[in-house]
């Protein structure tokens, strides 16, 4: 579990936005983003960059867990044994993400923002991340949790600068293994 400090402001996740879209169109692969959370904030961040169609194609924003079992196909049994804030269940939003959309590359974020919802096991600040990769190349994957400090908006802030910077470090590992 890594710690986090640095709250990233507009300039500095716009700037991860444009270096995330211009890698996905220089690959040709498409990203679909899925968030609880950050409420659709990965979404509205990258459809800022003009030109973001050509590697944006669609968010979800299952804040609930009935729409992530409904929208996103998250098992009913995962949600159970692991909770909504678990690496588990990032995997599984951001599988179904690639599932229902035209992706390649899904980022999926469930946490606890705050200012209530924590617990001794999963305190306020608890983020997990998913990260997947699949062309007709390759099928990469990644997934973390963080301990973010800070008020609601700074936990969310840092949730989607390391949603971005996630994205990016997955297709730079993967450029070796011809993306596009």
């Amino acid at each position: 579990m890594s710690h986090t400090q640095i709250i990233p402001d507009d300039v500095a996740l716009l700037e991860l936005a444009r270096q995330t879209g211009q890698t996905l169109k220089n690959n040709g692969l498409k990203l679909v983003s899925v968030e609880s959370c950050t409420g659709g904030w990965i979404g509205q961040i990258v459809t800022a960059i003009p030109g973001s169609s050509i590697w944006y194609d669609c968010g979800f924003i299952t804040y609930s867990n009935l729409a992530k079992q409904q929208l996103l196909r998250v098992q009913p049994q995962t949600l159970t044994q692991f909770g909504a804030v678990s690496e588990q269940i990032a995997r599984e939003m951001a599988q179904g993400a690639l599932t229902m959309s035209q992706a390649q590359v899904a980022v999926s974020v469930t946490g606890i923002a705050g200012p209530t919802g924590g617990s001794t096991e999963k305190p306020v600040g608890t983020v997990c991340f998913a990260w997947i990769l699949e062309n007709s190349f390759t099928t990469a994957a990644n997934s973390k949790t963080c301990r973010f400090c800070g008020d609601r908006e700074a936990i969310r802030r840092q949730s989607v600068a390391t949603a971005l910077q996630g994205t990016l470090e997955l297709l730079r590992n993967s450029a070796s293994l011809s993306l596009a």
